[in-house]
């Protein structure tokens, strides 16, 4: 043991008094807490031999962890890439109007459980489940955490220990490595695989069935597309074979279009009101996609099924909170007229967006630049919807491009990368040694904050 070694570490007493400032923002408990568990992983590694650390080098390392524990992670970020639905940024955002409509019903009680015509618990599923049945012609909606519990959910209830038959066409991965291969593994669900890669008939699927079939699975393809030689087989034919076989056709949408509204680039794109109509028993979809809302797992379909899944036991795991089901019904409720899906749901205005008014919101960004001597590029783009759905889709758009102070060839993703440091952090696009602002999916009130954060980038760029 190296006694000396141990001596060059600073006592408790020492550290406190040098850490004054940070306890008077975080807190004793914390900066105790720090302290000790820092001066514990020294002596150890003392022990095993290592030198002491600096008695600087403690300050700052404590200093740094209490910073990140007191400051939350999770921050607004400007969407500068012109992907609509990111899912690495929350994909849908809920926008101001919305949240305003929440306000009343967070800041303190609600009738969540309570019914308030009967003087009775309720069920907190209901504040939903009409609108939903209303929009899509459903006979029955239930509600979880996303739709992975939602596939999850209905292939564990009715087709666990029996087969479920799928177009190898369809076998997708979306984010997260949700693969149905795995979701269906993990239900219990045994796979039939039918057709092949581009072409799945409708015989396919019939050849398959057996005594042990129980389910017939359709699973959107929102994230890719297949073009050239290829066939699938209709919604309404696999809803009436599963019919006539005495089977459940279940239909993963995915993207969770409740229905199509109209003058938006949204015709190719399937949607919950229409596979209803074409016959299929469930249908699941997502809150925070195409439907403009928050994260959740939609189920609609028949009442008989959708019913035995809300007495489930696994509904108790699955259900959302009150957060979730107000943004849900505020949401839902906009689809009632086109005009207020616009005007509240903030990705069908960045969809609905006229070129014209995209070329205003980059002369206006491109002014702010001006008035702070930052030299800029209005280009055309292209924008895209994301969040693995409309992969086909391109949207012509603006996008500002920032030019270079000097010929470093590594300008772009120096500037990209400290924008991406800001308390409020810019992801902007990098694309060809250019860096580029796509202003579709950013919002007018952060034009300032953006203007200013280039400029505070460009100022340290210069000086390095």
């Amino acid at each position: 043991m190296n006694k000396a070694e141990f001596k060059k570490i600073p006592k408790v007493d020492i550290l406190q008094n040098k850490l004054k400032n940070i306890a008077a923002k975080v807190g004793w408990n914390l900066t105790n807490q720090l302290i000790n568990k820092e001066l514990q992983d020294i002596r150890k590694q003392v022990a095993a031999g290592s030198k002491a650390v600096a008695e600087d080098e403690i300050v700052q390392s404590i200093t740094k962890k209490a910073e990140k524990l007191y400051h939350p992670s999770l921050k607004k970020v400007i969407n500068a890439t012109g992907i609509i639905l990111h899912t690495n940024l929350g994909r849908a955002p809920l926008g101001k109007k919305l949240l305003k409509e929440m306000q009343p019903l967070l800041r303190g009680y609600s009738n969540l459980e309570f019914d308030l015509e009967k003087n009775e618990r309720g069920e907190r599923n209901s504040h939903v489940a009409d609108i939903l049945k209303f929009i899509t012609g459903a006979e029955a909606a239930l509600v979880v955490n996303n739709n992975a519990a939602a596939v999850m959910f209905c292939l564990q209830k009715f087709a666990k220990n029996k087969q479920v038959i799928i177009s190898r066409g369809e076998l997708v991965e979306i984010g997260g490595s949700f693969r149905i291969p795995e979701i269906m593994r993990a239900s219990g669900a045994q796979m039939v695989e039918v057709g092949t890669t581009n072409r799945t008939r409708l015989q396919d699927y019939e050849a398959a069935i057996t005594a042990d079939s129980k389910v017939i699975f359709k699973a959107h393809k929102s994230n890719y597309y297949i073009q050239g030689f290829t066939e699938e087989a209709e919604i309404s034919e696999l809803a009436e074979l599963a019919k006539q076989y005495g089977l459940i056709f279940i239909y993963d949408i995915g993207s969770g279009l409740l229905r199509k509204p109209q003058n938006l680039p949204l015709e190719k794109e399937p949607d919950v009101r229409s596979a209803i109509q074409s016959g299929a028993d469930l249908v699941t979809f997502s809150g925070d996609k195409l439907l403009g809302g928050p994260q959740a797992g939609i189920i609609v379909g028949r009442y008989r099924l959708v019913s035995k899944l809300a007495k489930a036991p696994m509904m108790r795991a699955l259900r959302v909170g009150k957060i979730t089901l107000a943004a849900l019904s505020l949401v839902s409720r906009a689809y009632l007229q086109d005009e207020q899906l616009i005007h509240k749901i903030p990705i069908f205005q960045m969809l609905n967006t006229t070129e014209e008014k995209l070329l205003d919101k980059a002369e206006h960004l491109a002014e702010l630049l001006k008035e702070r001597q930052i030299k800029y590029e209005i280009v055309d783009t292209l924008s895209q919807v994301g969040g693995g759905t409309l992969p086909a889709l391109q949207l012509k758009s603006k996008a500002i491009k920032i030019l270079p102070l000097s010929k470093d060839r590594k300008f772009a993703q120096k500037i990209h990368t400290k924008l991406l440091q800001q308390n409020i952090p810019i992801l902007a696009i990098l694309r060809g040694g250019d860096l580029l602002l796509d202003v579709r999916t950013i919002f007018p009130e952060d034009y300032s904050l953006i203007a200013e954060s280039i400029k505070k980038v460009m100022v340290n760029y210069a000086r390095e």
